[in-house]
């Protein structure tokens, strides 16, 4: 098994731009009041970087991984979702939260249905489900199954990575911890978005949302990175 301290110094340098694009969306912290093309830009910025980093490891590497090229896809998705979450005072809430719905199919593929671990999804449903409950009483219209179906999504991409994980059995790969810890925390994100959205004001809202998003799309970007052993890594370097 491939050693953190060997991932941190082949795939660490890949992930300078992110970290930087994403030090630079923090410390602008444009308004969310007046949206502009130049604020979608700085929001996307971090995922853009994303790209570039699945793309440094060739384009072959994306063509014949087809975990890699679907997580890629859907980081393509969650860009345009970001662009129109930046006026979804506007009207296009909605247009996010598809891009976003497509963005966890995609992942969900990517991660597989491998090992299958009927318990983890129980627990999944249960608790997708008791926070629907919650946020049904503040729910109207449209929003009320729109939410639902995507809180389905969120809930089977997050079994999905989590299941990968077989810690007991020894079966588990950094990149497969990567995606459940990346899974996870995008389920906290989108949370903290529908709380703040439809329930009552979140403190700290956008610095939470935003922290955590997007370190839950490097991890699950990191966890496309499929090098299993201390040969391929050296290759690299």
């Amino acid at each position: 098994m491939v050693s953190p301290v060997t991932v941190v110094k082949c795939e660490g340098p890949k992930l300078v731009p992110f970290l930087k694009a994403t030090c630079v969306y923090f410390v602008l912290w444009l308004p969310t009041s007046s949206p502009s093309w130049f604020s979608a830009l700085i929001k996307c910025l971090p995922i853009f970087c994303l790209w570039v980093f699945l793309l440094a490891h060739g384009v072959n590497f994306l063509v014949s991984h087809r975990g890699a090229k679907r997580i890629f896809a859907g980081l393509i998705f969650s860009a345009v979702g970001d662009a129109f979450l930046i006026w979804q005072e506007q009207g296009y809430f909605v247009h996010g939260l598809l891009m976003f719905a497509i963005t966890h199919i995609l992942y969900s593929s990517a991660f597989g249905m491998k090992p299958l671990d009927l318990k983890t999804g129980f627990v999944m449903g249960l608790i997708s489900s008791i926070l629907y409950s919650f946020l049904y009483t503040y729910l109207s219209g449209p929003f009320t199954y729109l939410v639902a179906v995507y809180t389905a999504l969120i809930a089977f991409m997050g079994w999905r990575a989590i299941a990968g994980v077989q810690l007991c059995n020894d079966l588990w790969t950094w990149t497969k911890l990567s995606a459940c810890i990346g899974s996870v925390l995008f389920i906290v994100s989108d949370l903290a978005i529908a709380v703040n959205k439809f329930c009552f004001p979140l403190p700290c809202s956008r610095a939470i949302i935003m922290a955590t998003y997007y370190a839950a799309q490097m991890l699950i970007a990191l966890s496309a990175v499929e090098c299993r052993d201390e040969e391929d890594y050296n290759k690299r370097k």
